[in-house]
């Protein structure tokens, strides 16, 4: 009887001994995330992408590491979406505080749901709460936060009765993304009349068929901004006697400068302009840009109405022409020649500067220049009333075909007051000196960098006519002479 007992206790420890062998391992590991502490949503952008989120924990191994974790945008866990960890703070031993960012990409909605997931696979089973107690909160990232432009910058646009007109977002410049929202395809919009939105109109473009004030705004849900709105637009009726109206950037009469003045007509449909009665082709933007006067007018179609505005516009720049062949053909003069240069113009109140490689010729300063000496020329006409503007032209005067060797020995201040070397002298291998009657070093340099303006060597004039004497070496031999300057 004995032995039956001892047998039968034997077999219960066995068998137990193999229930315990197949237990598979357990602890308690728990996370408990804490309500937010200042924060009721994920508002994040540009400028800001950095938030906390504390939770308490228990019975992980050493090493274990923890993320936050997105819902998908309706707060299911199904696919949750990964933040990007920006740091984790040890507060205490069971307490952790990880720093992330929600992604750039990130989908707004106003129910997201936040949980923390550990390495060890282990995913909390409750939610954070936001300030206001809730688990589904707001979460969006801002890819546009400035104010923005509508109705090309207009503040007024003109709605034919029983017809509409289209508000749109401005772009002006697509290459510069953070100058238009319409750079950011995910971007949404909420518009508004007189103050109120207008349910079910998220594009970026709205078709108006009544009066009143219209913006647009970002629609970034409950994390919107009024920052980021636009302009706001004045819509009348073309029944209250609004006309269209054209204006003139730099004023008229304008004074053409650069690109010339952009004229700019009440914003519209489409448009055709027109200058002194002629369609302009392709001209069918709310803007024109020119640098002529005439009469310009626009048709404006408002949708289902027309109406035309005009403008007689007047330039108060000047008209001007010069004489002889311009740069860069050439004028040619012999030795010892002359050649009269005129600019005519009807510039108010002119003023005429003569230029000679560059350099500026004193004393020149009339419509009218006898040029004595070959180079490249330029004159400039400035118009000092009324439009402050200038003109310039430029001219070549070379010497005759093949070489000229003639070289002058007389300077007439009163007409010709350089002295110019034949070309064949002006190069590097030819030694040119220049001396006073004093004995004095006028110049000496090679001959390519002799010009006649800039190395002008006459310094005193008295009542005695000043006498120069040069050398000239050369591959055509030395060449010596005097010069004399006369008034």
């Amino acid at each position: 009887m004995i032995q039956k007992t001892t047998l039968f206790l034997t077999k219960c420890i066995i068998f137990f001994g193999a229930f315990f062998a197949f237990e598979p391992s357990t602890n308690a590991q728990t996370v408990v995330p804490q309500t937010f502490d200042g924060l009721e949503k994920l508002c994040a952008g540009g400028s800001f992408n950095e938030f906390f989120a504390t939770f308490s924990y228990i019975d992980f191994p050493a090493g274990t590491t923890f993320v936050v974790e997105l819902s998908d945008p309706t707060g299911s866990f199904t696919t949750p979406i990964a933040t990007t960890l920006l740091q984790t703070i040890d507060v205490s031993p069971t307490q952790k505080t990880i720093k992330y960012a929600v992604p750039t990409n990130l989908v707004g909605s106003d129910t997201y749901s936040l949980r923390v997931k550990a390495s060890t696979g282990y995913v909390s089973p409750t939610r954070f709460k936001n300030t206001l107690g809730n688990t589904s909160f707001p979460a969006y990232y801002k890819e546009y936060e400035n104010s923005f432009y509508i109705n090309k910058k207009s503040d007024m646009a003109m709605l034919c009765a029983g017809g509409s007109l289209t508000l749109s977002v401005d772009n002006e410049t697509p290459t510069v993304p953070a100058s238009s929202p319409l750079n950011y395809a995910s971007v949404k919009y909420k518009w508004y009349k007189d103050g109120t939105a207008i349910a079910g109109q998220s594009s970026s473009s709205l078709v108006v068929n009544a009066i009143g004030q219209y913006y647009a705004e970002i629609d970034y849900g409950q994390c919107s901004d009024v920052n980021f709105s636009s302009n706001r637009v004045t819509v009348t009726s073309s029944s209250s006697g609004s006309s269209v109206t054209i204006s003139s950037s730099l004023g008229n009469p304008f004074c053409s400068s650069g690109s010339g003045t952009v004229l700019t007509a009440t914003s519209g449909n489409s448009y055709v302009w027109k200058k002194d009665g002629t369609v302009i082709t392709a001209a069918t933007g709310r803007t024109y840009t020119t640098n002529e006067s005439g009469n310009y007018t626009v048709e404006v179609d408002f949708g289902g109405c027309k109406a035309t505005g005009s403008i007689n516009l007047q330039s108060n720049t000047f008209n001007a022409s010069i004489d002889v062949p311009e740069a860069p053909d050439t004028n040619t003069i012999a030795e010892g020649e002359t050649l009269s240069v005129t600019v005519t113009d009807d510039a108010a109140s002119p003023t005429y500067e003569w230029y000679l490689n560059d350099n500026l010729i004193a004393g020149a300063t009339t419509d009218t220049y006898l040029v004595t000496v070959r180079g490249n020329y330029r004159v400039k006409i400035s118009q000092s009333g009324g439009c402050i503007t200038s003109k310039e032209f430029s001219f070549k005067v070379i010497g005759p075909q093949g070489p000229a060797t003639v070289i002058p020995n007389i300077i007439k201040l009163a007409t010709n007051p350089y002295w110019n070397i034949p070309d064949v002298y002006k190069t590097a291998d030819t030694k040119l000196t220049i001396v006073s009657s004093n004995g004095e070093i006028m110049f000496d340099d090679v001959g390519s960098n002799y010009d006649p303006v800039t190395n002008s060597f006459v310094k005193d004039f008295k009542n005695v006519n000043p006498v120069y004497y040069y050398v000239i070496k050369g591959d055509a031999g030395e060449k010596k002479g005097s010069i004399t300057v006369i008034k």
